[in-house]
Formats: C-alpha cells, structure tokens, sequence
C-alpha cells in the first residue's frame, strides 16, 4: 500500500485477498488512489486442478501486470506458469513465513515453489536469509530473484508523535512504554511477549498495535498473569509515523522474520529496539542495539534485554540515536520505492509507468 500510494494515479489496482473479507488495511489507501476489490476474484486457495488454474489466469488476463505475496498466492504463480498463454508478466514477492514454517521449511512447498516460480518475472525478497533460501531451496536462477530491502519514510517518524495517535491510549508522566506493531498471529507469538511483560508491569504499560485472529488469545494472557490494566491493545492503526515515537522501547518477539518493517519505523523514530535474532534483523539494527537482539531459544531473552533498556534511560536514548542514524543512511523509502518502480515498469513493458513522487 505504500508502493500504491507512492505511485498515485499512475496505475488502477485491483486487490484480491488470500483471506475473502479479511481488507481492513484498505483503510492505509490514500483516498487520490484509484483502487477496486473485484468481487469476481478467484479464490487462491483450494484443491489443486488445471480447471481451477486455468479460472486464474482467465482472471489475470484483464490486467497489464499481476503482483502475487507469498504462499497462499502460489497458486496464481502456477496458473500463470501452466497458462500462460495471454497472460501478463507477474512479479511473485516473498516476505517471510507464517508460524506453519517458522522453525523450518516445508519440503513439499519447496517442491512446489520450484514448479510454479519460472512463471513469474521476477521472485522479490526483503532479506538475505530469504535470498538464500530462494537461489539455494528453491533453485531458482540468479537472475530471477532480486532482493529489495525494505524502506520507511524516515523523515516523517523524526516528527513528535501526537499524544492522542493511538486509539484509547495516552502515555502517563514518568510511566515507561513498551510497545509493538504486529499482526496478531501465531507466529508473532504475541502472548510471550505478555508474560515477559510481567515483572516490569508495575512502571509500565504494553501497548500491542495491530489486529488478527491471536487477540482473544492475548486478552486472556493479560487477564491470566493480573495485568489487564497494564496491557492495551489499539487495534489496527493506519499511520506509525504519528505514534511509535510515543514507545519508549519497541520490542519484537516473532518467532519468524524477515527484514520487518516495524523494525526499520522503529529504528527511524530513534527507539532501541528488543527482538529475538531471527532473519535479519541483528544485522539491521545498529551495533549499539545488537546486544538487546537475543538468541531465540534463551529463555527471557526478551526480558533481560527490556528490563536493561527499561533501567537506563540514557542507554534507550544512545541505542535510539544509533539506529535512528543507521535508518537514514541504509533504509530510506525512496531507495525502495525507485527501485521497484524500475521493476515493475520493465516487467510491464512500460519502464516510465509508475511515478515515484512521495505521496
């Protein structure tokens, strides 16, 4: 959505989802973009058949290009691999694993991932970890696979966040805020991050921004361990820019990762940041913050990295600093936005086609 809203006018998209229903993100469109939700998109899941692969690239012969993310559009890549014929270009992007292949690999996606990715353009990767599962599991060719990192408007999270930004929640003098931005889903393992909350509950608040099926799941964990009041969860909230800065440490507690985007917003707010070392992000932070990146078999790992950050507000304000510096000399958006904007347009056979100005 933000690649969408950086292109302005200069594309109409239509958007199916892998979840029928599941399109509260909508919301993060800018009203300027022309955007339709075709309510006669195919459903992406389902028992593999040629009838049902040739229904998808009927479907995606209306377009000019077709973007695919991840897994559960896998089987859009193959309808465009057996299909082809009329069919337009299709770039497949792969941004990480959901808690089904998050401590390892399924082999026989593997498998089907090497079948269907000689149908796509291009395969688009937000980290090296990924790169090297796509060139070395997947076999795929040099040549198709393109790792772009990820990118936030730096320049906006240097800003002072309003008080108010998040829904129901306003930070208390001399209270210390931990915060996270996170889908609610199992593999964000959300409800360890309560329990490690815990013995530092007392002076502090949690504050959980995002929405997802893990929500009940985290309110009883908060009501289990007696520190309801201390948690809030705020629901999915459109712009981070406006309060992340309104975190005093930002922490992380994914089982899997990537290169997350949430990391790189908190990096530019000038936050330290708490996470396990999964994907890449201890290389992502600064090396002031890499010792709070923790090994993710330690038990409270998290814990002991937040309850050092949480004694010593100098230290929070040093690491901050340091990664704020790294995010803008390393993950600036307009890097990101170029180049898959280049991308997109040699796929689509129109190298001109998407403007880059920041929306």
């Amino acid at each position: 959505m933000r690649l969408m809203n950086a292109f302005g006018d200069s594309a109409v998209h239509s958007i199916v989802s892998g979840v029928p229903g599941a399109l509260a993100a909508r919301t993060a469109i800018d009203k300027g973009v022309a955007v339709q939700f075709p309510a006669d998109g195919p459903p992406l899941t389902g028992k593999p058949s040629p009838a049902r692969f040739e229904a998808i690239a009927r479907f995606m012969r209306g377009y000019d290009l077709v973007l695919s993310y991840n897994w559960g559009a896998m089987d859009a890549v193959m309808a465009r691999r057996m299909y082809a014929r009329d069919c337009p270009p299709l770039v497949h992007h792969e941004d990480g694993f959901n808690e089904d292949e998050a401590h390892g690999l399924k082999r026989e996606r593997g498998w089907y991932r090497r079948l269907a990715l000689p149908g796509a353009h291009r395969l688009i990767v937000p980290s090296e970890r990924l790169e090297r599962i796509a060139l070395r599991n997947w076999k795929q060719p040099r040549a198709r696979v393109e790792r772009i990192a990820n990118g936030v408007p730096v320049a906006r999270f240097a800003k002072a966040p309003r008080p108010n930004a998040i829904p129901g929640f306003k930070p208390r003098e001399g209270e210390l805020v931990i915060g996270t931005v996170a889908g609610l889903r199992k593999v964000k393992n959300l409800t360890r991050l309560v329990a490690e909350f815990v013995p530092l509950a007392h002076g502090a608040r949690l504050v959980i921004v995002g929405e997802g099926p893990e929500r009940a799941a985290i309110v009883a964990a908060a009501a289990e361990f007696g520190i309801a009041d201390r948690v809030h969860l705020a629901g999915f909230v459109t712009d981070p820019a406006a309060f992340v800065g309104l975190f005093d440490i930002f922490v992380l507690s994914s089982d899997s990762e990537q290169a997350p985007i949430s990391v790189l917003e908190a990096m530019a707010a000038g936050l330290p940041v708490v996470a396990p070392a999964v994907g890449d992000i201890a290389a992502m932070v600064s090396a002031e913050n890499r010792p709070f990146i923790s090994d993710p078999s330690v038990e409270l790992g998290l814990l002991a990295a937040m309850t050092r950050l949480a004694e010593d507000q100098q230290l929070r304000a040093n690491v901050g600093a340091a990664n704020r510096a790294k995010a803008i000399a390393e993950f600036d958006e307009a890097k990101t936005i170029a180049r898959y904007a280049r991308l997109y347009g040699e796929a689509a056979g129109r190298p001109d086609a998407f403007g880059t100005a920041p929306s």
